[in-house]
C-alpha cells in the first residue's frame, strides 16, 4: 500500500511538474522521447525484417543445402581463380546422388534459362524467368498452386511440352482467364499451361515465383545445353527431417568427393550452400545497425537523463520546506527517497510513452500508407519502458538522495 501511495503521489507531483513547466520539462523529457524513439524503431524495423528474412528461409527450406560452383558469402582464403576452374554441377553428380544418398527427402537439378519472352496469341511478357526442374522440384521448394497441377512422372520423364507459370505471367497472357489447358509459346516451341503458382510477391531474399515459368528438365535438354556455365546448374537437396542440415551436408560432402574422385589431400571442386549462410549475414548486418540505434538513441537519452536530473534538482530546491515538514512530522529518509526518485521515473516514463506513441503511429503509417509491414512487439515495448525506468532511477537517485539527507530544521527555516 505504502508503494502504490508512493507511486500515485510521485505521478501527481510529475504531472505538477510538467504543468508548472511546461518549457523546461518538455525541452527535458525530448531527449528521453527521442532516445526511445529511436532505440525502438531501429528493433522493430530489425525485427521486421528479420522475421522477412525467416520466411524467406522457410520458403528456401531451413533444411536444403545447394550443390554449386560458387560459394555463397564470399571466396575467404580461396583464391577466385580456382573457383573458375571448378566444374559446374551437372547431370552425371545428379544421377549419381539420386541413386546413393539417404538423408535426402529430396533432389533436383535445376537450371535458370534466363529472362525470356512469353507469348500467347497478340499477347506477349517479357523477362520471364524461364527455369527447366527435375521431377523431385516439388519436395526441394515450398510452393502452392492456385489452379492446375503439378507435373506427372510420366511427363517428367518423357520431356512432355508441358509447363507451371507464375501468377503475374498468368494475369499478364490470360487476364480474367482461366490459364491452365492453353499453349503458350517460349523457347520457340508451344508448351501448355498445367498449374499456376499462387502469388508471393517479392521477399527479402528477391526469391518469388510470380514471374517464373517452370519447364520440365527433359524437355529442355533438347533445345539447350543444360549443363552449360551461362545457365547456372545447380543440385537442390533437401534432408528429412529426422536429420539435420549437418548430417545432410556432411553425407553430401563425402558423396560428391567420392563421384568426382577427389583424393583426401585436395579441396572440394564444389559449393554446398545453405540458407543460414545468407541468414548469418544478414545477422551479422543487423547487429551492426542494432549497435548504432543504441549509440544515436544513447546520446538522446543521455541528454535526456541529464534533463530529469536538473528538474528533479530544481525539484527539490522548491519543495525543500516541504521536505522539512514532511520530516518534522515523523517521514523517514527511505520516505523522502523513494518519492523523489518515483517522480524522477514517472518523468522518464512519460517521455518512454511519448516516444513509444510515436513509434506506434509510424507503424501504422508504414502498414497503411505505404503497405509495409513494422512489427511492434511486446519485447520492444517492455524493453521501451525498461529503459525508462533505469534512466529514471540512474538520474533521479542523487537528487532523491540529497533531499532524504536534508536537516529538517534547516529544510524548514530555508523559505
Amino acid at each position: 500500500m505504502l508503494f502504490l501511495k508512493l507511486f500515485k503521489e510521485s505521478f501527481i507531483f510529475a504531472f505538477d511538474a510538467l504543468r508548472q513547466n511546461r518549457t523546461r520539462t518538455f525541452l527535458s523529457l525530448l531527449g528521453i522521447t527521442i532516445g526511445i524513439f529511436t532505440i525502438i524503431t531501429v528493433f522493430a524495423a530489425v525485427d521486421t525484417f528479420r522475421g522477412n528474412l525467416q520466411t524467406s528461409v522457410d520458403k528456401l527450406g531451413s533444411k536444403t543445402i545447394y550443390i554449386q560452383k560458387w560459394p555463397w558469402g564470399g571466396f575467404g582464403d580461396y583464391p577466385w581463380w580456382k573457383y573458375m576452374q571448378r566444374p559446374n554441377a551437372n547431370l552425371r553428380d545428379y544421377e549419381a546422388l539420386k541413386g546413393r544418398i539417404t538423408t535426402a527427402e529430396g533432389i533436383c537439378f535445376q537450371v535458370g534459362l534466363s529472362n525470356r519472352t512469353l507469348k500467347y496469341k497478340s499477347n506477349s511478357i517479357e523477362g520471364a524467368r524461364v527455369s527447366a526442374v527435375s521431377h523431385d522440384y516439388d519436395k526441394t521448394w515450398n510452393f502452392d498452386l492456385s489452379e492446375g497441377r503439378y507435373y506427372t512422372d510420366n511427363e517428367s520423364n518423357s520431356g512432355a511440352p508441358v509447363c507451371i507459370i507464375g501468377a503475374d505471367i498468368a494475369e499478364g497472357l490470360f487476364p480474367n482467364q482461366t490459364a491452365t489447358g492453353k499453349d503458350i509459346k517460349v523457347l520457340g516451341r508451344k508448351v501448355q499451361v498445367i498449374g499456376v503458382f499462387a502469388r508471393e510477391g517479392e521477399d527479402l531474399l528477391g526469391v518469388s515465383s510470380d514471374n517464373t515459368l517452370l519447364l520440365p528438365l527433359n524437355f529442355a535438354r533438347n533445345l539447350v545445353d543444360v549443363e552449360s556455365d551461362r545457365y547456372g546448374p545447380q543440385i537442390t537437396v533437401r534432408g528429412k527431417d529426422q536429420y539435420s542440415v549437418e548430417d545432410v551436408e556432411s553425407e553430401l560432402r563425402g558423396l560428391m568427393r567420392s563421384i568426382r574422385s577427389i583424393r583426401p589431400a585436395d579441396d572440394d571442386n564444389f559449393a554446398l550452400n545453405k540458407t543460414t549462410i545468407l541468414s548469418g549475414q544478414l545477422d551479422q548486418l543487423f547487429g551492426i545497425v542494432n549497435i548504432a540505434g543504441w549509440i544515436i538513441g544513447g546520446f538522446s537519452i543521455l541528454v535526456g537523463g541529464f534533463g530529469i536530473a536538473n528538474i528533479m534538482f530544481v525539484s527539490v530546491k522548491e519543495r525543500t520546506n516541504i521536505i522539512g515538514i514532511q520530516k518534522s512530522l515523523g517521514a523517514k529518509n527511505y520516505f523522502i527517497l523513494m518519492q523523489f526518485l518515483f517522480e524522477a521515473i514517472a518523468l522518464c516514463l512519460i517521455g518512454g510513452l511519448i516516444g513509444l506513441g510515436i513509434v506506434y503511429l509510424a507503424t501504422l503509417v508504414a502498414t497503411y500508407g505505404f503497405d509495409v509491414k513494422i512489427v511492434l512487439d511486446r519485447g520492444n515495448i517492455i524493453r521501451g519502458i525498461s529503459i525508462s525506468v533505469i534512466i529514471g532511477v540512474i538520474s533521479g537517485f542523487w537528487p532523491a538522495f540529497s533531499a532524504a539527507r536534508l536537516d529538517p530544521v534547516e529544510a524548514i527555516r530555508s523559505k
